[in-house]
This record gives C-alpha cells, structure tokens and sequence, in this order.
C-alpha cells in the first residue's frame, strides 16, 4: 500500500457514510412489501411505519452528507487506472441519486395514493397533493424498483471496497473506516 496517500475521510463523513447505509439495509429489510392493501393494513401499521421513518432518516441524511461533502475535503485519491476511477465516481453518483430518489418515490406514491407518510410516534404528513391513484400506485411499483437497484449498487460499491483492499492493496476501504478499526490485509 502507499503509505503517503493513507488518507481516510474524517470522523463526521464516516459516520454520515456508516448511519446511511445501516439504515438503508434496515429500511430494505424491515419494508412491508407486498400489495398496497397489505403495506395500509392495520396490522402492519408498525412495520410501514417504521420503514417510513428509516426512509425519512435516509433522506434526511443524504441532503447532510451532500452538505458536508461541499463544506468539507475529501482525502486524497488513491491512484487507480481511468477505468475504475470512472467506474468510482458512476456508482457513487448513482447511489446518491438513489438514496434522494427512493425515499422520493415513496413519498410522493403513498400522497399520490391517498396515505400520509406516518413516522412512529404517529407523527403524520397528509397529501398536500391531490389523488391520483394509479400513477401514485404506479410511482410505488418505481420506488420498489429503484430500492432494490439501490441494494445491488449499494452491494457492487462495498465488493469494490472489498476488493482494492485484499486484491488492488490500495486504501480505499481504509479511507472510509475508523482508525480504530483492525484491518488486515491477506
């Protein structure tokens, strides 16, 4: 590894990085799913809402750390061939976009659908947009979509990190763990 480039994002940018992605896996994995009469059952009012606030977090999250990275310096890059530094800056502008966008479709399926977005706590948003229920029911099917392909992006992004620490030997992993961290390389 080059040791003079073993620069590593700060305390805040980590810490952002690491709270998005759990709460992502989080929100994908304790989602409702299913039919939209299913998702509004009564029966499932904790788990919507619970996948409802975890959304909300998310977006809420995404706008700080677009905040913090126009405020704040990011290490040095690592060197790495065209290629891959291309590849580096598609994949993490596709995640941001995702991580704005799914939230988004959420919201504005369930207003165009006739549901308030309900955080836990009962804290609810009404639709302050009038109904459309097929192209809220349509927008939905969208935010399904673009979740999933943020989970996949999302997966290629950590194998990426994964695989310039224990094949490229670079820092790019390192930079975004604490240094507390224990790493090793095989």
């Amino acid at each position: 590894m080059n040791t003079s480039l073993q620069s590593r994002y700060g305390s805040v940018a980590q810490s952002l990085h690491w709270m998005t992605a759990i709460l992502v896996l989080a929100a994908f994995v304790l989602g409702p799913g299913g039919s939209e009469q299913s998702v509004y059952s009564a029966s499932r009012d904790y788990e919507r809402q619970l996948h409802q606030t975890l959304g909300m977090f998310v977006f809420g999250l995404t706008f700080l750390r677009l905040f913090w990275k126009l405020v704040n310096r990011p290490p040095v890059s690592e060197p790495m061939p065209d290629w891959m530094g291309k590849s580096s800056k598609l994949v993490q502008g596709a995640l941001y976009f995702l991580l704005f966008a799914v939230p988004a479709t959420a919201i504005a399926g369930a207003w165009l659908e006739g549901h308030s977005v309900t955080l836990l706590a009962g804290l609810q948003i009404a639709p302050p947009i009038g109904l459309s229920h097929s192209l809220g029911a349509t927008i939905a099917n969208i935010h399904t979509l673009l979740a999933d392909a943020l989970i996949w992006i999302a997966a290629a992004h950590a194998f990426a990190a994964i695989y310039h620490h224990f094949i490229v030997k670079d820092g790019v992993l390192l930079s975004m763990l604490a240094r507390w961290v224990p790493v090793h390389r095989q």
